[in-house]
């Protein structure tokens, strides 16, 4: 069944693949500049896209692999659902897709920003945050173009069976694989990208800055081309992946808390809109998102806060459309509870911006706190590190509350403030996961901006463009800094959302688990429960998920450890692979005669291929990692042990990757905050202990940090579609 709205769902999707494309064409019709220009911008390019080639081959291995144990659970076990292996890879592909078409539109884009900002600052801040909005509009576009193609494949491929109700139920969680592939390939891009970029720009920035004293982008720098390859591998290429997979996560785990709202009571058209109200407010967002992206200019004279004003009024422009246009499309679609559906749209906005807001306070060098990590460098690098880490701790304080409290006001808001309405309370979480992302379009156009703005930079000093134009890539640079800083705050803040509804689909893939086996029942001691009629509370008592039972603090403790752990191995393997990258930088200086003096040419070659190497080395354990955890904790503890995983992981991963990503995001502008300048300015004490302090931040807020909130989902989705596995062995 499909109402003539569900056709706004792939239209809208379609209408943003188009403007990305008429704003790419768009951005190739400008000129990239001199030809030196030209000549950095192609290697840039070729370097990412080696790169690229190299992590999805490894990539692939791992898809493959994994999809064929899918294959043997649902066509020899029978403990899967048989679409399950395809929806996988292909939820994989077009996260791939995705990061691959951002960074091709960045790498294309970051000449021509530096060579429309010769002209004025507002031509640079046009191309690069329209290049920008190609990443946003794909990103929408591909996520709900795959939704609301898997929808109609599997409505009109799997019969409805005994109960009309279950079929939408098998539908939206066979979807929730495709966001397990999505998640996965995310996470690879994400670590692969990030120990990518940090190697290199650690690496520049300790010998090049530091050592000899030259500027961070200055030719001469050997790890220079890696620095700037590196800034599209893992803060374009691995971030659209990443901000893919929580686009689709959100809106396919409430379509599933949607379905099992309604499956006891049988009400199958109400249960249909459940379904697709997250995706027509995503469809309407898109619509939206478009209207902001047109908004965003500024002037020639503009300062920092301007410049986050001409941002920001696009941003909430969108912001305040979706809200009232969420409470008319709910209506129209004839939602039960419409009107608090579409308070509790408004209440994940409301939490996104406070969280951007926070994010910006905390990170920008407009205001106190980043300051005060700059003036603590002119006692040295120690208390830069001290103070950026006391920063970071207590800007976790503002996003924590924000969460707790939308997640409060949307459970009680869609369950008519009673506490034991379970279902649809959960439904509510999710739908304000949906709302905080819903304007993504616009939301990641300003966080893609980020890395453009900053190759834009690196090509201005490369290429010798002079003063007026370095300080207005600086100024483009530093504001990208402060937007990608709260693009990820964005990010961390819906995975703590959305990993509360995967939790309760979690919970609902139990109970096609055992029906799948052939289990009808729930003895609860004193009386059985029918599967098909059991709720989330007697799911809860049936598996003895309470505090009181070990099982489940055991897999409190180690979701909380998986958090730590990951973030060790990732932080590790940047330190090792900037090792070898500050030793490569110190032997050119020293073997190569002439580099300093401009009179011989760096291996740039040479740079590249360390941090290619390193990164498609570390990236592979981590990863692996987060996929085993659920698997092995769901066959050693069960049900109530894989539960107690993703509580913990989501609750200690959710603080440390906003402790993280604002730490590093303090004192990478801490650092700009002085070359502006400031405390001794360029080249003073203050600015090499300002530049160790960054260093430190660097794998913080691009390696660790983004990458868990990615590891909180994944390990949802991986015991979503290893449930019936769970089940299964718990019964032998």
């Amino acid at each position: 069944m499909q109402t003539p709205l569900f056709w706004l769902i792939p239209v809208a999707s379609l209408l943003a693949l188009g403007f990305a494309w008429f704003f790419y064409r768009q951005m190739k019709r400008t000129s990239e500049g001199t030809e030196r220009m030209a000549y950095i911008a192609e290697a840039v390019r070729k370097g990412a896209m080696s790169y690229l080639k190299q992590q999805y081959k490894i990539v692939l291995i791992v898809f493959i692999g994994l999809a064929l144990l899918f294959a043997v659970m649902a066509y020899v076990f029978e403990v899967q659902n048989e679409w399950v292996p395809v929806a996988f890879l292909t939820g994989g592909f077009f996260s791939g897709l995705a990061g691959f078409l951002g960074m091709k539109t960045a790498t294309a884009a970051s000449a021509r920003t530096a060579n429309a900002a010769r002209t004025s600052l507002n031509g640079g801040l046009r191309v690069a945050f329209r290049s920008g909005a190609v990443m946003g509009l794909v990103v929408v576009g591909l996520g709900l173009l795959d939704i609301s193609f898997w929808y109609l494949l599997l409505d009109a491929l799997i019969s409805d069976g005994a109960n009309p109700t279950t079929k939408l139920c098998i539908i939206t969680t066979t979807m929730l694989t495709f966001g397990m592939g999505a998640s996965t390939q995310a996470l690879f891009a994400r670590v692969g990208g990030g120990i990518y970029t940090k190697a290199a720009d650690v690496g520049a920035d300790l010998v090049g800055k530091v050592e000899a004293n030259i500027p961070e982008d200055d030719p001469r720098n050997p790890a220079t081309i890696a620095d700037n390859v590196g800034d599209n591998v893992g803060d374009v290429a691995g971030m659209g992946a990443d901000l893919y997979e929580s686009y689709c996560g959100s809106i396919l785990a409430t379509a599933s808390l949607g379905a099992a709202a309604f499956v006891a009571g049988g009400d199958a058209v109400m249960q249909y809109k459940a379904v697709i109200a997250p995706m027509l407010v995503a469809a309407v967002g898109i619509l939206l998102s478009l209207i902001g992206i047109f908004a965003v200019r500024t002037h020639e004279d503009a300062k920092m806060k301007d410049l986050l004003r001409a941002l920001s009024f696009g941003t909430n422009l969108s912001s305040l459309l979706i809200v009232g246009a969420s409470f008319l499309i709910l209506w129209w679609l004839g939602l039960e509870n419409w009107w608090q559906m579409g308070c509790t749209v408004a209440v994940g906005l409301v939490v996104g911006i406070v969280i951007g807001q926070a994010t910006e306070y905390y990170t920008s060098q407009s205001y106190k706190p980043t300051r005060k990590v700059s003036e603590s460098g002119q006692t040295g690098s120690a208390t830069v590190i001290i103070s950026g880490l006391g920063l970071g701790m207590l800007s976790t304080a503002v996003p924590v509350l924000a969460v707790v409290v939308g997640i409060i006001a949307s459970f009680l808001l869609a369950s008519g403030g009673d506490f034991e309405n379970l279902s649809m309370g959960l439904y509510g979480i999710g739908m304000a996961a949906v709302g905080m992302l819903s304007t993504l379009g616009i939301t990641l156009a300003t966080d893609a901006y980020g890395p453009i703005a900053d190759n834009a930079g690196g090509n201005a000093e490369m290429s010798g463009l002079g003063e007026q134009v370095r300080r207005r890539t600086d100024a483009l640079d530093s504001l990208g800094n402060t937007t990608a800083a709260t693009g990820k705050g964005f990010a961390i803040g819906s995975a703590a959302l959305t990993g509360l509804a995967l939790l309760a689909s979690y919970v609902e893939e139990v109970r096609i688990g055992l029906e799948r086996i052939g289990q009808t029942t729930l003895d609860m001691g004193d009386h059985v429960v029918k599967v098909a009629e059991a709720g989330f509370a007697d799911f809860m008592t049936y598996y003895d998920v309470t505090l009181m039972n070990p099982k489940v603090l055991a897999g409190m403790f180690i979701g909380a450890m998986m958090a730590f752990l990951f973030c060790g191995l990732t932080m590790n393997a940047v330190g090792r692979a900037a090792g070898k990258m500050v030793d490569e930088v110190r032997r050119q200086f020293r073997e190569i005669k002439g580099i300093l003096t401009g009179e011989a040419e760096p291996d740039y070659g040479r740079c590249v291929m360390i941090s290619t190497r390193a990164a498609q080395h570390e990236m592979v354990v981590p990863s692996l990692l987060a996929i085993a955890a659920p698997i092995l904790t769901g066959l050693v503890f069960g049900v109530a042990g894989v539960l107690g995983l993703l509580i913990g992981s989501l609750s200690a991963g959710f603080v440390l990757a906003v402790f993280m990503a604002n730490a590093g995001g303090a004192w990478d502008n801490a650092k700009k905050y002085v070359e502006e300048g400031n405390f001794g300015g360029k080249g003073s004490d203050t600015h090499k202990a300002t530049i160790v302090g960054d260093t430190v931040g660097d794998p913080f807020k691009d390696t660790a940090g983004p990458s868990l909130n990615i590891l909180i989902k994944l390990m949802s989705m991986v015991s979503i579609v290893m449930a019936g596995l769970t089940v299964a062995w718990s019964l032998l």
